[in-house]
């Protein structure tokens, strides 16, 4: 299995429909970050599928080394 990518030192805001699944990329390889453009194939790391109740902003993580998939801890600032 490889290790994650980090995408960018920084999460990035985005607006989640309620009820809409999206798929956060956890291998930092997608050229369509956050969210997964299935450059994973043959890493050994699957992208996270969630979905939120309702619509509202979030921000996820870009560095992939978060405890909280998809959110951002803050953990990019210690990379």
């Amino acid at each position: 299995m490889s290790l994650p990518v980090i995408a960018a030192k920084e999460p990035v805001k985005v607006t989640v429909e309620a009820g809409a699944a999206k798929f956060w990329c956890a291998c930092g390889r997608s050229q369509n970050q956050p969210f997964c453009d299935g450059s994973h194939r043959e890493t050994g790391i699957s992208p996270l599928k969630f979905e939120v109740k309702e619509t509202k902003d979030v921000w996820l993580c870009q560095c992939k080394q978060t405890s909280k998939p998809p959110y951002c801890d803050g953990t990019h600032r210690n990379l």
